[in-house]
């Protein structure tokens, strides 16, 4: 298990150290500010926040020491010109995803964004252009549409560390697109989907996969939480099969998390349901699949299991070796050192959190 965590939320960016068998807060930078997405370049150690000021917008802070000093680098934008849908300027409204591209790219990232552009920087965050053949995407002024937010947005970057030219985005609300060139074409990949919040379920976009994952030890298997359930893929995306649990509580909800060592292993944490956005019964529970979704495990050994209200969204549940962390709505954060057979409580006391990540 790697010993840090970084945890984007409501008031700032928070890190955590694992240190003589506990966490304990390493520091709060932004504190008061929005991060939507706190993310960690493994390759070389720096540290991003992703800010959502309500007052100044998006802005982008990067660190090389440990979060000890920032400096702001300037965000994704649109074009002059561009446009949402006609009429309607395109303007950054919110960074919801980042990943690095790869190391065989070495100064390459990516970033994905609402109102529905992925961007690529070539020279390690100084600057990002928007990757206009997916934003010239023939469906997209018709096809994507907004789900949780009001305008689309890309939440997902799977970057294959087989081929770091081969991508795999997640967009609510459009689905899951792939390229294998680095983002000069695009393929749709949503075959074995289903979106029952459509009048016409037969379309070519417009699903809305929730978060979109893949098996490190086999990035062939691809995992999502989807509105209308959990998905599953072993070919890449080309064909996606549900396996949620039809009277489980595994169905509806927001994050999902891959074992690192066994591409069937996978946690979700369910909500009860798209009306009711909280935690089930009163109750916080993580389910575990071992057999690729053919059976669910309900863990609830250390988890509050009445007057709760908490839901997980998207980025707030990851894995690590046997470690499981994930963080609430509330500002609860839980720690399970056994995969999720039992619990542990960080803190009580936190604002919402969006995002967490292990980092080294």
């Amino acid at each position: 298990m790697r010993s840090t965590l970084l945890l984007g939320t409501r008031k700032g960016l928070i890190a955590y150290r694992f240190h003589n068998g506990q966490w304990t807060m390493e520091s709060c930078s932004f504190e008061g500010v929005p991060i939507s997405i706190a993310y960690a370049d493994p390759r070389n150690g720096t540290w991003w926040a992703c800010q959502d000021h309500g007052h100044w917008g998006v802005k982008l802070q990067r660190s090389k020491d440990r979060g000890k000093s920032w400096e702001e680098v300037t965000a994704p934008a649109y074009p002059e010109g561009e446009e949402v849908k006609d009429g309607m300027p395109a303007t950054t409204r919110y960074l919801w995803s980042m990943a690095h591209g790869g190391n065989n790219y070495t100064s390459r990232l990516w970033i994905g964004t609402d109102p529905g552009g992925l961007f690529v920087s070539e020279d390690g965050g100084n600057s990002f252009q928007l990757v206009e053949s997916l934003w010239k995407h023939p469906t997209r002024k018709e096809g994507w549409f907004g789900g949780g937010r009001d305008l689309p947005g890309i939440h997902s970057i799977v970057v294959d560390p087989r081929d770091e030219d081969h991508i795999h985005i997640g967009i609510s609300c459009a689905g899951i697109f792939e390229t294998t060139d680095a983002g000069k074409s695009w393929a749709i990949r949503n075959k074995g989907m289903s979106a029952d919040f459509l009048p016409d379920p037969t379309v070519e976009t417009g699903f809305d996969p929730h978060i979109v994952v893949a098996a490190p030890s086999n990035p062939d298997f691809l995992w999502q939480q989807n509105h209308c359930g959990i998905f599953r893929s072993t070919d890449g995306g080309k064909n996606w099969i549900d396996v949620s649990e039809p009277q489980g509580p595994a169905r509806f909800g927001f994050a999902i998390a891959v074992a690192g060592d066994n591409p069937d292993q996978a946690w979700v944490a369910p909500a009860d349901s798209d009306v009711n956005r909280t935690a089930i019964h009163g109750a916080l529970v993580i389910c575990r699949t071992d057999d690729g979704g053919k059976t669910w495990k309900q863990l609830r050994n250390g988890l509050p299991q009445e007057n709760c209200f908490d839901i997980v969204y998207r980025h707030a549940l990851v894995n690590d070796s046997n470690a499981v962390v994930f963080g609430t709505t509330t500002g609860n954060l839980f720690f399970s050192p056994d995969r999720g057979e039992n619990w542990e409580v960080i803190n009580n006391y936190l604002p919402m959190i969006y995002s967490v990540q292990f980092a080294d």
